[in-house]
This record gives C-alpha cells, structure tokens and sequence, in this order.
C-alpha cells in the first residue's frame, strides 16, 4: 500500500518531486526507487531464497526508503 501511491507519482507525474530550483536528485531518487521495489516484491509475499537478496529487499530497507521518497515529496511541495 505504501509503495503504490510513490509509483505513481514517480510514473505519472515526476515533475512533483522536483526541488525549488527545478532539478531532481538522481541519486535519491534511485533510491526511492529502489524502496518501492522493495515494498513491491514484499507486498506481493515474495521472499528470496538467497541471504543476498532477503538483505537488499528487506521490508524495512523498502519502508524507510518510501519514507523518504514522501519526504522529498513533501519538500518539494512545500517550496
């Protein structure tokens, strides 16, 4: 649920994460990205086999990387 809502928004309308000079943070929003694949691939009950994998899409890394896509969402509105 978490992670449907940033899709979105990062899909249909990018131009709302912009900052107040008009340009994005790559490197932020790559890992934004990577949040909501996170919570994507826990949300549909998939879990990986390889100890690797589990780590790098943990539901707590996802969460507290589409956490922090809504604050760069919330910034970006507030400026």
């Amino acid at each position: 649920m978490l992670a449907v809502p940033m899709a979105l928004v990062l899909l249909i309308h990018p131009g709302a994460m912009l900052d107040s000079q008009g340009g994005y943070s790559h490197s932020l929003l790559m890992l934004v990205m990577w949040g909501v694949s996170c919570a994507f691939i826990h949300g549909v009950g998939f879990t990986p086999r390889l100890r690797l994998w589990r780590t790098l899409f943990s539901p707590w890394l996802g969460w507290g990387l589409c956490g922090l896509g809504y604050a760069l969402l919330g910034l970006a509105q507030a400026t």
